[in-house]
């Protein structure tokens, strides 16, 4: 486990060198809001990192219900039984095990590690512009139908989940790097992801943070440049 820190956020990583997977831990008065879950095994890497900071983890927040953002997630709970799970309104519907589409969605199936054996269940359903302590919910489906992106209002920090990655070079949700190409294996449809790629820049993000690769600074450079090959492969 590594753990990184900018500002009131945390970066805690799995397999930094080998296969990145990220989760983050964002500071609050009362705690830390702890921002997905990673794999089944990372929750005593997560409960030290806490102790690390120094406060409790008083929330946990879902950017969508893969496996590799969901794996610790019973363990947690095991461990924080009282503490509030947080996931958008359409990606609980896959926490449920349901793949289903709706009529408007891109008609193409769901992919990723959709959780089969996931117990814990949300208490907490999001929607566009919920705001949990610091951070304001934005619905940024692509990587999957209800995948949601957070910003830190006090700093503009973005936790992006696989919106973008930068693991193997920065890239929108879909867009296939050789280094890494799983983000662009599980996504769920290219197009949606573009559209919710335009939408984070929009909100001219200080910190992008994201489930596989480095924390970026000052990213808007970096993301309107993985825009425009994004646009240029679909086209």
């Amino acid at each position: 486990m590594r753990l990184l820190n900018n500002g009131f956020l945390y970066q805690v990583t799995f397999m930094a060198s080998v296969f990145p997977v990220n989760c983050y831990l964002v500071a609050e008065e009362d705690g830390l809001t702890l921002i997905d879950a990673a794999l089944p095994y990372s929750m005593k890497g997560i409960v030290k990192a806490a102790e690390t900071i120094g406060k409790p983890i008083t929330k946990i927040i879902l950017t969508h219900a893969h496996e590799d953002h969901v794996g610790a997630l019973d363990r947690i709970k095991k461990e924080l039984p009282d503490v509030p799970v947080y996931i958008s309104v359409r990606d609980n519907r896959i926490m449920n095990g349901d793949t289903s589409l709706d009529g408007h969605e891109h008609q193409t199936p769901i992919k990723g590690g959709v959780p089969k054996k996931l117990k814990t269940r949300a208490n907490i359903l999001l929607k566009e512009g919920d705001v949990i302590g610091s951070l304001a919910a934005i619905e940024t489906p692509g990587h999957t139908p209800g995948s949601m992106s957070f910003i830190d209002t006090r700093t503009r920090a973005m936790i992006a989940g696989d919106a973008y990655q930068t693991r193997g070079g920065t890239a929108v949700a879909g867009d296939m790097k050789p280094w890494f190409p799983f983000p662009a294996f599980g996504t769920w449809s290219r197009e949606t992801s573009l559209a919710s790629a335009k939408k984070l820049v929009s909100y001219q993000p200080k910190l992008l943070a994201v489930g596989h690769g480095e924390m970026l600074e000052n990213p808007i450079g970096e993301m309107e440049r993985a825009i425009k090959r994004f646009e240029q492969k679909l086209n």
